[in-house]
């Protein structure tokens, strides 16, 4: 195990370098940031002035290769906007993301693991239909189309919750919803089906016929041995999560990392934009990384060679 954390660790390093270069390249193509910076009066001399103090005048390999030796000193420069550093901008902003996200999980396991297991255990019944039906609609509905009806309905008409800014729990509340919802629909549907597989399995039904309560045979049996896939799809939705962060993060102006991120992009702040984009990949490998070691938890069968 310990050998196979190690082997992961180390291709960490060179999936970091091929997102490095592809983030700075999209970056370097979108266009100059040095034209923002400046008033739309700036004679050409300020403007060379201020490409050559910036480094920007120099070709693209040898600005990459100068980013690169910074970002390996930790340095991932200055905001060109904010005047300081990038990586401290984006750790400042990044506790209030995690907390987004982290509540979207827990409403998303609230609501897909009873629902999937009432399902499962109501196999091709009314209830199993309305729970795979809402599953499939909560799958489709945009993450800020339903950001925007939560906040119609529940902040404006009928005034229960702020419709914007973070400080308590009430304003975690629609942002949750809205983020864990999309996610409780693929849970949902994961749960029902490795459950209906587990249930037919002939230790399931020696456990019944011992005159094992439903109840333990269900959760204690079928559901513990159906979660490695269920730990497999939240962490390949980590990625959707963080995306679905950035659009829930602008509907509801929650001030966390996405938030910043799209006003970087929008004002061609390249260094906001390649640390904030470094800190989500460094994020989601070490999700998957978490995931492989949950697997091991759940089922000792598991061996990394």
């Amino acid at each position: 195990m310990f050998n196979y954390l190690l082997k992961i660790i180390a291709q960490i390093i060179p999936v970091l370098i091929i997102i490095s270069f592809i983030v700075f390249a999209l970056v370097f193509i979108a266009g100059d940031p040095v034209a923002l910076m400046l008033p739309e009066d700036a004679s050409t001399e300020d403007i060379a002035l201020l490409r050559e103090s910036l480094g920007l005048d120099q070709p693209f390999i040898v600005q990459y290769g100068n980013y690169l030796l910074q970002l390996v000193q930790g340095d991932f420069g200055e905001s060109f906007r904010y005047g300081e550093d990038a990586f401290k901008l984006v750790m400042e902003r990044l506790p209030a993301s995690l907390e987004l996200g982290i509540a979207a999980i827990i409403v998303a396991i609230i609501i897909s693991v009873p629902l999937g297991i009432w399902s499962a255990t109501k196999r091709n019944t009314s209830i199993d239909l309305l729970a795979t039906g809402g599953a499939v609609i909560g799958k489709a509905m945009p993450n800020f189309w339903l950001g925007i009806m939560l906040i119609l309905i529940f902040s404006v008409h009928l005034g229960l919750f702020p419709v914007t800014g973070r400080g308590t729990i009430a304003h975690l509340i629609l942002p949750a919803v809205t983020l864990g919802t999309g996610i409780a629909a693929e849970m949902t549907r994961l749960i029902r089906s490795n459950m209906i597989e587990v249930l037919s399995q002939d230790y399931i039904k020696t456990a019944r016929s011992k005159g094992l309560h439903s109840f333990k045979v269900v959760y204690k049996h079928a559901f513990r041995n159906s979660l490695i896939p269920v730990i497999t799809i939240t962490a390949l939705q980590t990625s959707t999560l963080i995306g679905g962060t950035l659009i829930t993060e602008t509907v509801f102006s929650w001030p966390g990392l996405g938030q910043l991120l799209i006003q970087a992009v929008h004002t061609r702040d390249m260094a906001i934009v390649q640390a904030a984009v470094i800190t989500i990949a460094v994020i989601v490998i070490l999700m998957n990384l978490i995931a492989d070691i949950l697997y091991r938890i759940l089922d000792p069968r598991i061996k990394y060679n």
